[in-house]
Formats: structure tokens, C-alpha cells, sequence
């Protein structure tokens, strides 16, 4: 993962005794909707960040199909969709099957994730 994603999780699973003062868990559902369905109804984020093991990669999500319609409901709730360099709606399809990095859910946590990644850029 890139730094700022490794640090965002190091924050969450520090809990109430790390910077961000607060007890995080973790759920993995293996299925985007129901993980998205999730947060839609009890708050949180989804991350599947770009993995330093494959940097051909962007992602293992794809843009037209999965991040784009997931993303759009996401945004339409007050929540944001983010891919480690802007908005994932912003981005201009280069092909059907183009993968992305996907960090969604609520507004304040993916922008969190946004300013850790401005900050490992300076």
C-alpha cells in the first residue's frame, strides 16, 4: 500500500490510544455492495488501495462498473470516493475493464485519506 493508506490504517487499528483517540474495527463482507451497504447504513470507509506488490496495477477494481455506479450512490448520500490522486468520478474511462484503487464512505474519513496523501506528496 501506498504510505498514506499504511498510515490512515496504522491510526485506526492504534484505537483510543493512538492520534485519532477512537476504537475502529475492521469488516471485510468480500462482496463491494454489501460492503458499501454497510457503510451507507452504520458510517465508516471501504479501501482496496493500490497494492505496492503489483505497481503495474492501479487497482483490482474496475472503474466503469464497479467503482463509477458504487461511487456515484456513495457521493449521492454525502459521502466521497477517492483513488489515491482525486476523485474516482473526475477520472476519463481509457477502456471498458480500466482498474482502479477505490477509497470510499463517509465524507470526513475519505478526506482524511486525501490529506494523508497530500502530505506524503510534499
Amino acid at each position: 500500500w501506498a504510505a498514506a493508506v499504511r498510515r490512515y490504517v496504522d491510526e485506526c487499528v492504534a484505537g483510543k490510544t493512538g492520534p485519532r483517540a477512537k476504537d475502529f474495527n475492521m469488516r471485510w463482507i468480500a462482496s463491494m455492495v454489501a460492503d458499501v451497504h454497510r457503510i451507507l447504513s452504520r458510517g465508516g470507509v471501504f479501501l482496496y488501495p493500490w497494492d505496492a506488490r503489483e505497481p503495474d496495477r492501479p487497482g483490482k477494481l474496475r472503474l466503469m462498473y464497479e467503482a463509477n455506479p458504487l461511487g456515484l450512490v456513495v457521493e449521492r448520500a454525502g459521502g466521497a470516493i477517492y483513488d489515491g490522486h482525486g476523485p474516482i468520478l473526475d477520472i476519463q474511462p481509457e477502456g471498458l475493464h480500466q482498474r482502479v484503487s477505490v477509497m470510499l464512505g463517509a465524507a470526513e474519513e475519505v478526506e482524511r485519506l486525501e490529506n494523508l496523501h497530500a502530505e506524503a506528496a510534499v
